[in-house]
């Protein structure tokens, strides 16, 4: 499902929310990492159902471990759920990795090998989640760094698979994209190429660092930097194959005036404004 009233969005952060509260670009959207907002009330709570009264809200999750070897922590998914309820967000979003193990909670995503196993767990636990929120989440294609032993499926396969068995979309990040093949040593463009169209609900696009010792030889998924001119070629030979879909500019770190990720943002809008003519 693609909705059609959104275009571009930016990742709301609190130093900006005066100037997102004022905002009125056609198709803005904003995301936010629900963990940030699982409270009753609070300054937090409180700004994003602001911006929620003014534009559409997406819930990016870091933190449901859909990947791991146990089901997703069922407090956690019920203040989700709670969440989800009250916001009443246009999309829902996690990514395919774990960070949590036996009660500990980790600062990463972490990778794993795409075995026969872990796709059905992997798939119940993503049917856990969706049946807990009520609503079909998209999963994101994770970066990698290192290469990885003992998979059965490679990442596309892998992803369709997940598709077929949950009925879950999927979230296109095109820098992890354009990162994992640098790092990994293929075809970015194949990749792009092969993803499954149908299943797509949401794109995301970022900047990335080179590593400080090996250079390109290592790109980093840091959210510090504009978007590579090499990530915006990606997007666009994305959208030219699959049509619009809702995009958003991420940026974690060095974040910059509001005014700067707004161009950014104003040129995923204007691409996908031109994609739409030009599938009519």
């Amino acid at each position: 499902m693609r909705y059609p009233d959104i275009t571009a969005g930016l990742g709301l952060k609190p130093q900006h929310f005066d100037a997102a509260l004022e905002n009125a670009d056609t198709g803005m959207w904003f995301e936010v990492h629900p963990e940030n907002y699982l409270v009753d009330g609070g300054p937090r709570r409180a700004l994003l159902e602001c911006i929620r009264a003014r534009h559409p809200v997406s819930l990016h999750g870091v933190s449901l471990s859909l990947a791991a070897d146990v089901a997703p922590d069922q407090a956690h998914l019920a203040r989700l759920a709670a969440l989800v309820e009250q916001i009443e967000p246009v999309l829902v979003s996690e990514h395919l990795a774990w960070s949590a193990w036996r009660g500990m909670y980790l600062p990463d995503l972490l990778p794993f090998p795409r075995t026969q196993a872990a796709l059905s767990r992997i798939a119940s636990n993503i049917a856990c989640a969706q049946d807990a929120l009520g609503r079909r989440i998209a999963i994101e294609n994770p970066s990698h760094y290192i290469a990885i032993a003992g998979h059965d499926w490679d990442e596309i396969g892998f992803l369709t698979e997940l598709t077929r068995r949950t009925g879950c979309g999927l979230l296109l990040d095109v820098n992890n994209v354009y990162v994992s093949a640098n790092n990994q040593g293929y075809s970015a463009e194949a990749y792009i190429d092969t993803f499954p169209a149908d299943a797509l609900m949401e794109i995301h696009l970022a900047g990335h660092s080179l590593d400080p010792q090996l250079g390109k030889g290592l790109l980093i998924d840091s959210h510090d930097a504009p978007i590579a001119p090499e990530v915006w070629r990606l997007y666009e030979r994305l959208i030219t194959r699959c049509g619009p879909c809702p995009t958003l500019i991420e940026r974690d770190e060095q974040i910059p005036a509001f005014a700067d990720l707004l161009a950014e943002r104003c040129k995923a809008h204007a691409l996908l404004c031109n994609t739409e003519l030009a599938c009519v």
